[in-house]
């Protein structure tokens, strides 16, 4: 037959046992540690029949044990008073050794020193015990507190040492919790700044381009002036071949304005609209000699498509000068991939007179058309058979190399 007092005792254990298992529940379901450090205050204090209950949570730079939150207690008690953290609290005691602090009868603990809100809320009975997680790290204690003298056993040290791991638990979620918002509003705010900073640069970078290509279209506009005004026959020729390559590097950046910031541009486009601009720049327009172009799309960088441009528009003059002598014909423009896809090759033929390379010579731009296709690691072969025709073979992919710059001689 059970008594009264044992079915009492039983029913209080049984209680403490649901208390703590839905706090557990909530504490690892509520994001935010303030509402779990609270709801837990009074948790503790409904569960052992006491109408005031505390967590104090330690501060290193201080040394001090601040109450966090609490239960029952008058305002300005949470969150603005603190215990020393030693043995001469209560708290401090607990957090100090580790160890459970039952102090039953306050008027007779001569050792400690207790603040004065002690004695405004008539608390004579105190159980401290130490929120510490399994990994070792102690966040602080957790107290409950009675104006009326109780005789605890080790259940009631059992209930809150449960309460306080649970505690400890759910303190270390919240840090790792709080630790990843901050990373995450860090990375979100290191995506912002990059984001912010590549706008700023594209705009910078279109400016520029368009400063660019402005300056030299300015530049060809002056030298079609001069042109316009005189001179001979070999300085019209050598203002030609300057305003020419002007050009082809006017016609990069007039693509580069169409892609952006990206590192590459099709080759086959900016061939089509250059040999669309080549005949204006000869001596009477082209006349009679048709440019046909025939380019497949390639992307390729921004250094092989200014070096396989500047070497079409060579040749190309070459032939209008020199490969017609009655101004009759036909020059042709091929790009392709090669057959295993990993070379560019550019074809530029005639159907003109023909001409002899002599060893070493420099002549029609011949010398500078062969340093520009080496700088990209391509080579350049000139066919045999009537008229001229040349094959510009280049890597879809080049290997970093050092700059070598182009000079007509």
């Amino acid at each position: 037959m059970v008594s009264p007092t044992q079915q009492r005792h039983v029913d209080r254990l049984l209680r403490q046992q649901a208390s703590l298992a839905q706090f557990g529940s909530y504490a690892f379901s509520e994001p935010q540690l303030g509402k779990i450090l609270t709801e837990a205050a009074r948790v503790c204090a409904e569960g052992l029949g006491v109408p005031f209950c505390k967590i104090c949570r330690y501060r290193a730079v201080e040394d001090d044990l601040l109450i966090e939150a609490g239960w029952g207690w008058h305002e300005g008690v949470v969150g603005r008073v603190v215990s020393a953290a030693n043995e001469s609290s209560p708290q401090g005691r607990a957090y100090v050794t580790g160890q459970p602090v039952i102090l039953s009868n306050l008027r007779e603990a001569n050792d400690v020193v207790l603040p004065a809100f002690y004695g405004q809320h008539g608390i004579i009975s105190t159980i401290d015990v130490i929120i510490k997680s399994k990994e070792g790290d102690a966040y602080g204690v957790l107290e409950i507190d009675s104006p009326v003298q109780h005789t605890y056993d080790r259940h009631d040290i059992d209930f809150l040492t449960g309460f306080a791991n649970v505690l400890a638990e759910a303190v270390a979620t919240a840090n790792r919790n709080d630790m990843l918002r901050s990373t995450v509003r860090l990375m979100e705010a290191l995506v912002e700044e990059k984001d912010k900073l590549l706008a700023e640069r594209a705009m910078m970078a279109e400016e520029l381009k368009h400063r660019v290509r402005n300056n030299l279209q300015l530049i060809q506009a002056m030298l079609f002036t001069h042109m316009k005004i005189g001179g001979g026959e070999q300085e019209q020729a050598s203002v030609r071949a300057i305003s020419r390559r002007v050009m082809t590097l006017s016609e990069v950046y007039e693509q580069l304005l169409g892609t952006g910031l990206d590192r590459t541009i099709d080759l086959g486009e900016y061939m089509r609209s250059l040999c669309g601009r080549l005949p204006g720049l000869q001596g009477n327009g082209g006349g009679g000699i048709a440019l046909v172009c025939r380019a497949e799309a390639l992307l390729v960088d921004l250094d092989t498509v200014t070096a396989m441009g500047m070497a079409v528009a060579e040749i190309v003059s070459n032939s209008f000068e020199h490969a017609f002598p009655d101004g009759i014909g036909t020059v042709s423009v091929g790009l392709v991939r090669s057959a295993d896809g990993l070379d560019g090759v550019l074809t530029v033929a005639d159907d003109g007179v023909g001409f002899v390379e002599k060893p070493g010579s420099k002549r029609h731009g011949v010398g500078l058309v062969r340093r520009l296709v080496q700088q990209v690691m391509g080579t350049v072969e000139r066919g045999e058979g009537p008229g001229t025709s040349w094959s510009l073979t280049f890597p879809l992919h080049t290997p970093p190399r050092e700059p070598t710059p182009a000079v007509a001689h």
